[in-house]
């Protein structure tokens, strides 16, 4: 016999090297004792493994690797749910640029409908106007023009127009044009209104065109009122 055909004979041992035993699942401990077999006894086949059975390769290119069997899929579900926390994230985001651009939305329509209401109720402003001096001369106190003026003033008002400026009122600039002054300035309040104001909310569309007196003046003013009344009566 050679030496070649003395080598041949020689058993070949092959040393299971996995971590995970295939059959149960469990981590083997680093010191048991690990099953070594001869290929040719077919006694010596591991437990676990069929005859004709091709052991797993894949355990020591894995171990060769430094690849850790057990905590592969511990770190892919990690990983799942760190993008799962991302994607969550962006969605919580999207919702909320999304509510902000509905509240945009929304106020900027309404903002665009009281222009267009004030811009319509300015423009009739001129109408009342002639209404209010048709008054003032006796022709809307009876007759069909009584009545539109009625249902237009009743439509307006219903629109939110808000008529200011009565004589005896405290003067605010802010609402009240002046056109004529009378005392000190002292204690202003209106004397006479030249031309009605009108509001639309917080919005002033018009300015009430008064003459301005003092109140003492104001109250002079009205007791001769009342002693010429009182005059004309007896």
């Amino acid at each position: 016999m050679t030496e070649r055909e003395a080598r041949d004979q020689e058993p070949v041992t092959i040393t299971d090297k996995r971590k995970i035993d295939p059959e149960t699942g469990t981590v083997r401990s680093s010191d048991a004792e690990q099953e070594v077999f001869d290929p040719a006894d077919s006694s010596a086949v591991p437990t676990g493994t069929a005859e004709g059975d091709v052991p797993a390769q894949v355990t020591e290119e894995d171990t060769s690797a430094g690849v850790d069997v057990g905590e592969a899929p511990f770190e892919e579900l990690a990983r799942v749910a760190a993008q799962l926390e991302e994607r969550t994230t962006d969605l919580q985001r999207l919702q909320a640029q999304f509510a902000n651009y509905k509240r945009r939305v929304a106020r900027d329509e309404q903002l665009a409908a009281e222009a267009a209401r004030a811009k319509v109720l300015t423009e009739l402003l001129t109408v009342l106007d002639d209404l209010e001096r048709a008054r003032a001369h006796g022709d809307l106190d009876s007759g069909p023009l009584k009545a539109v003026a009625d249902k237009l003033q009743t439509v307006l008002v219903g629109q939110g127009l808000v008529p200011f400026g009565a004589e005896g009122e405290d003067f605010d600039p802010e609402l009240h044009e002046a056109v004529q002054h009378e005392g000190d300035g002292a204690d202003p309040v209106i004397g006479m209104v030249l031309r009605q104001g009108y509001s639309l909310g917080d919005r002033v569309l018009r300015h009430a065109m008064v003459s301005v007196v003092d109140r003492s003046s104001s109250h002079d003013k009205a007791d001769a009122d009342v002693r010429v009344s009182s005059a004309e009566e007896d």
